[in-house]
Formats: structure tokens, C-alpha cells, sequence
């Protein structure tokens, strides 16, 4: 595996941290800080809770997918714990109640800051104060409007020590589909594409499997299972006729399954129609889809969201993604097709990018990985950051991202 990746400092205060020294926690019930808190096992405590959070990917919308460590103050690992599917409950009281009276005088590492709200459950800052912790360790701030740094000030207050930013690129990595969907009201959308050497994804009469082999084609699945929908457009839909479920893995949940379509001129039999009832299908169509179109999806089970349309009468991919946000989803595998894909970059708005590359040429007549893009110069080429590159059998893995250091 090859990294291209720059590292920035694991460690810093938050501003409103940097305004507290680091001491013990002097509100009621609690003990000393622990005596043997250094930098490097705030790190390693953190990688472990990241490790926890990243479970829950794909099964935790519209929150946040949060890991969570309790060490008690001799230094030791009392209690472990991460957000439960649906979101609930939360990954502190989980690892509070498995650590017991442990937790007492000890450290929580948690991915992100605790919520400082009621909703259907307490709020993890309070209840971290009554389990009396004298120290919190966090990566990133909550950007949720509802906690926006009051989880930390709740958490000081109750003089518990507060230090933030640790490890926060790589949690803030794992968090980006939520931090996304809160910031710029869409989840963050992953493109993958699977094409041949000369960039086809299928040959001149259409086929298409497998272009890649056994080992990419499991990774594929591992990412379907980490991201809350798997996206295709209607061509695909029609032409392959895809399941897009996980297979192979063992795993018991599915990823919600969206078609984009403007006028909703897909198979009623196909797969997806067939198991709609089972495995959730969402078909995103514009406002000129026709009605009985509409009714009888909505009996079979789908569910229709309307998306506005731009100048080309074309679903508007910036519109899609905001409609599939205030659905709640915080994460979004799309795989193509090509017209689909050349939209969403052309838009901007794919935010990672997983090329699998296998070692067959095509030609000139196969199906091109990506749509026209109507482009008049190389400067208005949509231009990704290589992550990493990776060998998995005979193909080639190469992960691209977008810059968002001024979006998320």
C-alpha cells in the first residue's frame, strides 16, 4: 500500500480548551486525574475508539458513527463501546456501563464531542459527569447546531479536564459523511468505477462481468457496507438489472438502494422491483415523472423522493444529494453509470473517488467509464488528490479525494 497522505500535528487544544490548564477534575465525585496520561496513550487510546466507531458505518444514520474508551485511573482499559445500529444508544453510556465504577476518577476517549442535548436520550456530557470521569479526550467538535462545543463547556463546568484534537485528521476522515450532511446539508458521496485498461466499463455489446476480479470485486462489497445507499443511475438499472446488496460477507443489514430517474422508466419486474419490500429502494425522479409510474412503485414497496431538475432537464446532482441529505443520509456509495458519474464530477460534488483498474484492454467501441462532459479546456477538468494505491489480485485499487479543508 502506498500513502500519499501529509500528517498534521495528532494533538492540539481546542481554542476553548487552550483557555484551561490541564488538572484534575474538581467537581463533585471526582478523583484525581489519572496519573499516567501521556501523549502517545492518548493516541493509542483514540485509534482504538476510532477502530470502535468505524463499526458502526452504514448503520448509524443520520448520526454520527462514534467510538468510545473508558480507562480507569490506574491506566487501564475498563470499558469499550460505539454507537448501536439506529443510532442509538450512543457509544458513551455503552462503554459507561461496561466499565461500572471503574469509570470513576478514569479518561473517556471519545471520537467525537459528547452531545450536550436532551432528545430521546440523556446527554453523553451528563451523564459522563455523573459516571464521574475527571478527564474527556476528544478529536473532533460536534458541528451540530444542537452541541457546537457546549458537550466541552458542559463537561468543564463540572470541572472535568477537556482535551481535544487528538487524532482529529483521521477521525475527521471517518466522520466526513456526517460532518458533510451538517455542514453542507448532503452526505458525502464516494464515485466508484471498475474499468478496463483503456477506461471502459463493458464491452461493445454491453458486457460487463467481470471486468475485475474475486478480490476487488469483495472490496467493492466492504464499501457497499460501509456507506448507508448504494447509488446507480437508470440506465445501469435497466441494462444490468443489479441486486446492489452485500454479498459475501456474512454481514445482517443492507444499504438503502437508490436509482436516479428522471421519469421513472424502469423495469417493474426487475430485481429491485421484486425485493423492494425486503431491502429498502429509494428512486429519486423528477417532477414531470408520471404519476401511475409513481403509484405503482410506491405499491411495491420504493420509495419516490422528487428532485429538482436543471437546465438540461436533467436531475440536478447538487438537488439529488440535498434531497437524499434531509433523508438522512450521512453516506453514499455511488457506482455509476457513466452518464451519472460524469454529472456528479462535473457538478463537483464527489467527494472520493475509487478506481479499480484491470489489466484488459477494451477498445475504443467498449462503453467509456464516464458520459460526455462537454469540457473546452484541460482547466475545467474536475481534479481529485490521490490517497493511496493498492494491489487486491490482478487489479489495481487507486483512491482519489476532493480537497474539502474549506467545505467539511
Amino acid at each position: 500500500m502506498i500513502s500519499t497522505n501529509s500528517s498534521r500535528s495528532c494533538v492540539r487544544r481546542s481554542r476553548r480548551s487552550s483557555e484551561v490548564t490541564q488538572r484534575a477534575g474538581t467537581g463533585p465525585g471526582h478523583g484525581p486525574a489519572p496519573g499516567r496520561a501521556t501523549a502517545e496513550t492518548d493516541q493509542r487510546h483514540m485509534a482504538a475508539a476510532l477502530t470502535l466507531g468505524a463499526r458502526g458505518l452504514g448503520r448509524v444514520w443520520p448520526n454520527p458513527a462514534v467510538g468510545c474508551i473508558i480507562v480507569d485511573a490506574q491506566g487501564r482499559v475498563a470499558g469499550r463501546g460505539w454507537t448501536a445500529p439506529g443510532g442509538r444508544p450512543h457509544a458513551e453510556p455503552q462503554a459507561l456501563a461496561q466499565a461500572g465504577t471503574a469509570a470513576r476518577g478514569g479518561t473517556a476517549y471519545v471520537t467525537l464531542e459528547p452531545c450536550a442535548h436532551t432528545g430521546q436520550t440523556p446527554p453523553c456530557a451528563r451523564t459522563l459527569i455523573e459516571a464521574g470521569i475527571a478527564r474527556v479526550v476528544t478529536a473532533l467538535e460536534d458541528p451540530d447546531p444542537r452541541v457546537a462545543g457546549e458537550g466541552h463547556a458542559m463537561l468543564r463546568a463540572a470541572g472535568v479536564d477537556v482535551v481535544t484534537g487528538v487524532l482529529e485528521d483521521r477521525v475527521r476522515a471517518m466522520q466526513l459523511g456526517f460532518l458533510s450532511r451538517i455542514t453542507r446539508g448532503r452526505p458525502m458521496l464516494t464515485l466508484k468505477l471498475a474499468t478496463s485498461l483503456d477506461g471502459r466499463i463493458a464491452t461493445a455489446s454491453g458486457e460487463s462481468q467481470w471486468i475485475t476480479g474475486p478480490e476487488a470485486r469483495r472490496r467493492v462489497h466492504a464499501m457497499r457496507a460501509s456507506h448507508d445507499a448504494v447509488m446507480v443511475g437508470a440506465g445501469t438499472a435497466r441494462a444490468d438489472d443489479p441486486g446492489l446488496t452485500v454479498r459475501g460477507l456474512g454481514i445482517s443489514w443492507q444499504p438503502v438502494r437508490v436509482v436516479v430517474s428522471r421519469r421513472l422508466d424502469l423495469p417493474l419486474e426487475g430485481q429491485l422491483a421484486r425485493t423492494a419490500r425486503d431491502v429498502p429502494v429509494w428512486l429519486c425522479h423528477g417532477p414531470d415523472a408520471d404519476r401511475d409510474l409513481i403509484a405503482a412503485w410506491q405499491g411495491l414497496g420504493a420509495r419516490l423522493l422528487a428532485c429538482p431538475v436543471g437546465p438540461d432537464r436533467q436531475i440536478d446532482p447538487a438537488g439529488l444529494l440535498e434531497t437524499l441529505g434531509a433523508a438522512g443520509l450521512t453516506r453514499v456509495f455511488c457506482e455509476g453509470g457513466g452518464a451519472l458519474a460524469a454529472s456528479l464530477l462535473l457538478a463537483d460534488v464527489v467527494d472520493r473517488l475509487a478506481m479499480f483498474g484491470a489489466g484488459v484492454a477494451l477498445g475504443a467501441e467498449g462503453w467509456p467509464a464516464l458520459g460526455a462532459m462537454g469540457l473546452g479546456a484541460l482547466s475545467e477538468a474536475p481534479r481529485l488528490r490521490l490517497s493511496r494505491v493498492e494491489q487486491l489480485g490482478g487489479d489495481v485499487l487507486s483512491l482519489w479525494e476532493k480537497d474539502l479543508r474549506d467545505e467539511v
